[in-house]
């Protein structure tokens, strides 16, 4: 079942079921995280899967764990010591393929759950000894290979808010590729997607702006499925990077040249001011921003009112008052 959405323009992620208050916990609770159904739910629309429960494990059950080579473990009953790796490696299989044709455009994943955790989940030894922290969830292994582009990240991580706004933001971005996708890949259309996101991808990564640069500029030259797989790899890449304070420092400072001639003197040490602020960590990146946009707006920059780093996701959500 699809949890309905407040928004219109509601995009789809996929989720952890267990993160929007369904029971299927095995021990028949659940981990409702607030942020996710009240803040994002109004701009999501969330496919809820329970990877445990759909492989017919039932609730409640008895915990599993995950026992061995960290690459492939198995998937073990806690007291009775029951193998369930076939059956979570199969379902894994099926229900990615199957979530591929869902158009999602990112995965929230419930953190340290031996199918759902994406870094960190404990492993044990056969004698079942504590091992470590450094596996990943079956289920999880099995959707970051199979929709490797796709944004994807753990309840628990979002609870920081740099790398929530990056979840977030990359989100917004695969959301935008895949309507591109659909409306089909040429040079034209290429080379203004990648305009729009020109400033977004110098915060994130000048080496991958200046790859993907270097990409566009040979587009007629390549077949667009190929062209569309070497562009979204090195994009994707690129954004998964976080976007540093020295990065936006510097791109706040590429756009504050594009008013050089028609902002007073007194507007240009007003921004300088702020920049500098920003950049020692007194303001968030918010505040420089808002002040861009008036100028964007009072002096019709079009180069500027184009670029996503600007209005890279709803206002709203106020991921950027905080980082």
């Amino acid at each position: 079942m699809v949890a309905p959405a407040r928004s219109p323009e509601a995009i789809r992620i996929g989720i952890s079921s267990c993160l929007l208050g369904a029971e299927v916990r095995h021990d028949g609770g659940h981990r409702r995280d607030r942020l996710i159904t009240d803040v994002l739910g109004d701009y999501f629309e969330y496919t809820p899967v329970c990877p445990e429960l759909e492989s017919g494990m039932g609730v409640p059950r008895e915990p599993v764990r995950l026992v061995g080579d960290v690459d492939r473990p198995l998937m073990v009953g806690v007291r009775s010591g029951e193998d369930h790796t076939r059956r979570m490696e199969r379902y894994s299989q099926a229900r990615v393929k199957a979530l591929a044709r869902l158009d999602l455009s990112g995965y929230l994943l419930k953190a340290k759950s031996p199918s759902c955790g994406m870094e960190r989940v404990k492993t044990y030894n056969r004698s079942g000894s504590f091992v470590g922290k450094n596996a990943r969830g079956i289920f999880a292994r099995h959707l970051i290979e199979g929709l490797p582009h796709l944004p994807v990240e753990e309840e628990g991580r979002l609870k920081d808010a740099k790398l929530r706004e990056n979840f977030v933001e990359r989100v917004f971005c695969y959301h935008r590729w895949r309507a591109l996708l659909a409306a089909g890949i040429t040079a034209g259309r290429l080379v203004a997607f990648h305009t729009a996101h020109k400033l977004l991808l110098m915060a994130h990564s000048p080496d991958h702006y200046r790859r993907l640069g270097r990409l566009v500029a040979s587009a007629k030259k390549q077949r667009p499925a190929a062209l569309a797989e070497s562009y979204a790899a090195l994009f994707f890449e690129g954004l998964a990077h976080q976007a540093t304070t020295k990065r936006n420092t510097n791109v706040l400072q590429h756009v504050a040249g594009y008013f050089r001639k028609q902002i007073t003197r007194d507007e240009r040490t007003e921004l300088a001011a702020l920049i500098e602020e920003y950049h020692r960590g007194l303001l968030p990146l918010i505040v420089p921003i808002t002040l861009i946009n008036h100028y964007v707006r009072k002096y019709d920059e079009p180069y500027l009112a184009g670029q996503l780093y600007l209005n890279p996701h709803p206002r709203e959500l106020m991921l950027r008052n905080h980082v």
